[in-house]
């Protein structure tokens, strides 16, 4: 079973529909039993920084995420893969979880190119820097589909791939030990995503 972790952020359907399409027993839950039972957890999140983490703060479950992703593998997606940094820096400073090292910040002042949009919005191809079994069915320069304004810094010790968007190089995807981290949403990034997700269910 892999939990997905209920903090109240984030619409959950595509990212259950794409487990269940892939028979890896999703289950939605706020329970920390249930997240001891599973094989693997997903953190999700959308939204800002310093609320979804005030959120999770007040579900309790901080202690028990930090206990399990020394056990089994963890995946953050999106603003779930954020909360896994030491701060971010979204509208103030505010603490992460501290499971890899690295801060969050705003994309838009790094940008060479003032013209692009932020959010970072829509499909951009991956760059594998670093060989991983995240990407055991996944082939380097695919494309993934993010949406975000913020993004990983100070993390290049932990990033394994990333999309160039306006000179910068965004950390799509991290890890450190037996937590992962996708900038992008594999759930929303087509058959490229749905084989990412088969990899981590096998992890």
């Amino acid at each position: 079973m892999i939990a997905i972790v209920d903090y109240g952020v984030g619409n959950l359907f595509s990212l259950t529909s794409s487990l269940k399409v892939l028979g890896l027993a999703p289950e939605v839950t706020a329970d920390p039993d249930r997240l001891r039972a599973a094989g693997r957890i997903i953190l999700p999140g959308v939204g800002a920084f310093g609320d979804a983490k005030a959120k999770l703060d007040a579900t309790g479950l901080v202690p028990v995420l930090r206990e399990e992703s020394r056990k089994k593998p963890m995946l953050g997606i999106c603003l779930g893969m954020q909360l896994l940094f030491d701060k971010g820096f979204e509208y103030g400073e505010h603490d992460g979880l501290g499971f890899i090292p690295g801060v969050v910040d705003s994309l838009k002042p790094d940008l060479n190119d003032s013209s692009l949009k932020v959010p970072h919005m829509g499909w951009n191809s991956l760059s594998i820097r670093r060989d991983d079994p995240l990407f055991k069915y996944f082939r380097d320069g695919e494309y993934v589909y993010y949406v975000h304004s913020f993004y990983a810094k100070s993390c290049a010790g932990s990033t394994l791939a990333v999309s160039d968007y306006g000179g910068v190089a965004v950390p799509g995807a991290v890890r450190r030990g037996s937590v992962w981290g996708t900038q992008f949403h594999p759930e929303k990034s087509g058959d490229a995503g749905l084989r990412l997700l088969k990899a981590f269910g096998e992890l």
